[in-house]
C-alpha cells in the first residue's frame, strides 16, 4: 500500500536552464480514478484489495480458479473485485491498469511470468509493483523498460538475488522504490508467526493433527 500511494504521488525534478534551478512538480492523481490489476488474487491479493477498496480504486484481478475466494467466502465476496478473469487474460487487463500488483507464488509456471511481452502490454508510464518472490519479474525486461520510460515506476521488496546487490545499476532510476524484503514486518505480523511456531509446537507434542500452516515457496 505504502508503494502504491508513493508512487502515485511522484515528484519530478526538472532542471531549468544553465542548471541555475530546478523546479519540482508534485503529479496528484484521485486514486478514484485508478485502476490495479491484482496479478495474483490469493490471499494477499485479497487482503490487499480490501484496503484499496477504501480508496475507492478499480480492482482487476487474475488467478486460476475464483470458486475458493467468492461467495462469501473468508469474507470475500463480489463487491471486492470488479473484473476477474484467468491468466489467459493476464495481458489484456495488463494493458487496462495503471499500477499493476504482482501477488504471485513462484513456481515453475510463474518464474519470468512478468517479461518483455507482458511489460510491453501495460500502459505507457504505468506502475509495477512486486510483493511477491523477486523471480516473478525477468530482470532484464523490467530494467529494459525501465531506461527507455515505458514503466513509470517500479516498486519492490523483493528482489532477484538476495541479499540485493547495493551496486545493482537499476537503483540509478529515480522511480524505484525498494525495501529489503521487511515490508510485511511488523511487530503484529511477529507476534502471528510467533504463535503458529508456538501452536503448531504443541500439536507435534501432542500428536494432533498439524493446523494452521501455509506452505510456501
Amino acid at each position: 500500500m505504502g508503494s502504491l500511494l508513493t508512487d502515485k504521488r511522484v515528484v519530478i525534478d526538472e532542471e531549468g536552464a544553465g542548471n541555475k534551478f530546478k523546479e519540482y512538480k508534485l503529479l496528484l492523481e484521485e486514486m478514484t480514478q485508478i485502476s490495479v490489476f491484482i496479478l495474483g488474487f490469493g490471499n494477499i491479493g485479497i487482503e490487499l484489495a480490501k484496503r484499496l477498496r477504501v480508496f475507492g480504486v478499480k480492482i482487476i484481478g487474475t488467478k486460476r480458479s475464483w470458486t475458493s475466494h467468492m461467495n462469501g467466502q473468508n469474507g470475500v465476496n463480489e463487491d471486492l473485485v470488479d473484473e476477474k478473469g484467468g491468466p489467459e487474460d493476464n495481458h489484456k487487463f495488463a494493458s487496462k491498469a495503471d499500477i499493476v500488483v504482482c501477488c504471485l507464488s513462484l513456481n515453475n509456471e510463474t518464474v519470468g511470468i512478468v517479461n518483455r511481452s507482458f511489460i510491453s502490454s501495460m500502459k505507457e508510464d504505468g506502475l509495477l509493483v512486486n510483493i511477491a518472490r523477486g523471480g516473478v519479474l525477468e530482470y532484464e525486461s523490467v530494467f529494459e523498460y525501465l531506461k527507455c520510460g515505458h514503466l513509470g515506476g517500479l516498486g519492490i521488496d523483493v528482489a532477484w538475488r538476495e541479499p540485493f546487490d547495493p551496486d545493482d545499476p537499476i537503483l540509478s532510476f529515480k522511480n524505484v522504490i525498494i525495501t529489503p524484503h521487511v515490508a510485511g514486518v511488523t511487530e503484529f505480523s511477529v507476534r502471528s508467526m510467533s504463535k503458529v511456531v508456538g501452536d503448531v509446537a504443541i500439536q507435534l507434542h501432542e500428536g494432533t493433527t498439524l493446523t494452521g500452516i501455509e506452505f510456501v515457496n
